[in-house]
């Protein structure tokens, strides 16, 4: 589909994931890369990996320094350097992240930047590792980081509050070139910005090319709901299966008229390999209705579509789900004619 990065794992977890990132880094020509925590045998294994980049990344907010790595920002900082210079001098891509920098004295943060920079980091990644980021405040980070660095910037945004995908653009407002996306939103927690959203918004919102082949974003979206046994809400943006689906009565009847009236118009079911729905239930108006019953080959008077509007919307009430047998039933009750079969051939 044309993405750019690929981050296959981390290498140093075990043995299947070892083997299954240096299957990844050899099965595709986009850049591969594995994760290593500023520890010499993380970052020696993701070099053995085969990866085209490795990311290491260290805590650097004072909650995560004394309670989860136990160790001094002046200790953080050195590990950090090492390990970059460690990547560096395997002639690999390097990537560093402060992970929780949006919790992170800013003060610390710059310091952390200017220190990696000096040792040669290609790319500087800005972590919302838990989520309390909003998109100003995460623009405005963007921009001190920018500020202190040549390196090239990454976002990685995470979804405590619905906020990731917003809070990756702003990041691409503020300088960023590049986010860490998952398909669906998959990952620790609320998830993490997602595929779909972000390239979706920058293709149809921000009218960048992205590279990205958008037309196989619901067959990916599939395929990865089916893998990871993780069901797609219906709601969605983008790939869920009511991303394109109308049942309100003024909706429908404007969409059957131009699509742009009640759908974004900047994107369309058919730019994301999706199709568009007409629901029928309790809100549905005449228009679905006869659309409905003119494709099941009957038709029906302006009176019977009425009629048969009314038992749609009464069984709609009832949370039944309206199908085609139940439409045909429904006509039958009502004593909608069929077309005379030669019209319909």
């Amino acid at each position: 589909m044309g993405t750019h990065v690929i981050e296959a794992g981390f290498p140093v977890n075990s043995e299947p994931e070892f083997e299954a990132v240096s299957d990844i880094a050899a099965s595709t020509d986009a850049t591969t890369c594995g994760l290593a925590r500023v520890v010499d045998k993380d970052v020696e294994a993701a070099i053995d990996a085969g990866v085209d980049m490795v990311h290491v990344f260290v805590s650097t907010s004072d909650v995560q320094l004394q309670d989860s790595m136990h160790a001094s920002r002046d200790e953080a900082i050195d590990r950090a350097v090492h390990c970059v210079e460690m990547v560096r001098d395997a002639g690999l891509e390097v990537m560093f992240s402060p992970m929780d920098a949006t919790r992170t004295n800013e003060a610390f943060l710059i310091k952390v930047v200017e220190a990696v920079t000096e040792a040669g980091v290609d790319w500087i990644n800005i972590p919302d590792t838990c989520g309390v980021a909003t998109p100003s405040r995460f623009a405005k980070l963007i921009e001190v980081v920018g500020e202190h660095t040549d390196a090239r910037i990454d976002v990685h945004t995470h979804d405590d509050f619905g906020l990731a995908s917003a809070n990756a653009l702003s990041g691409f407002e503020a300088g960023a070139h590049q986010a860490q996306v998952s398909v669906n939103g998959i990952g620790e927690r609320a998830g993490n910005a997602a595929y779909e959203e972000v390239v979706m918004s920058a293709e149809s919102l921000y009218n960048v090319d992205t590279g990205i082949d958008t037309t196989r974003i619901t067959e990916l979206a599939r395929l990865v709901e089916e893998k990871s046994d993780i069901p797609i809400p219906v709601n969605k943006a983008v790939v869920g299966r009511n991303a394109f689906a109308h049942e309100s009565g003024i909706h429908a009847a404007g969409v059957m008229e131009n699509t742009d009236t009640f759908e974004p118009g900047v994107m369309t079911p058919e730019m994301v390999g999706a199709s568009r729905e007409f629901v029928l239930g309790k809100h549905t108006g005449t228009h679905s209705v006869r659309k409905r019953l003119e494709e099941a080959g009957y038709a029906p008077t302006d009176s019977e579509v009425r009629a048969v509007t009314k038992l749609v919307k009464e069984f709609g009430a009832e949370k039944q789900k309206v199908t085609d047998t139940v439409i045909e039933r429904f006509a039958d009750e009502v004593g909608v004619q069929r077309e005379p079969e030669e019209v319909r051939t």
